[in-house]
């Protein structure tokens, strides 16, 4: 799975994208508001982790991660 962290502009807020290997577009949120999408791909549980990783990367740059 991939992170994506998209900085915003003017009024449109800073977002986070997820992405399989394929580059398929898994979620889609606010950076201040994960928790229903992570839900919804079952991440809940690693909402955590999941933000610790999207707070330290830069905007712009794309991680790999493995769960």
């Amino acid at each position: 799975m991939y992170v994506i962290k998209v900085k915003g502009v003017a009024k449109i807020p800073d977002y986070v994208q997820l992405r399989d290997d394929s580059f398929t577009l898994l979620a889609y949120f606010r950076v201040d508001r994960p928790d229903k999408s992570l839900d919804k791909i079952g991440l809940g549980d690693k909402a955590a982790q999941i933000m610790q990783l999207v707070n330290e990367l830069p905007f712009g740059q794309i991680k790999k991660i493995e769960f």
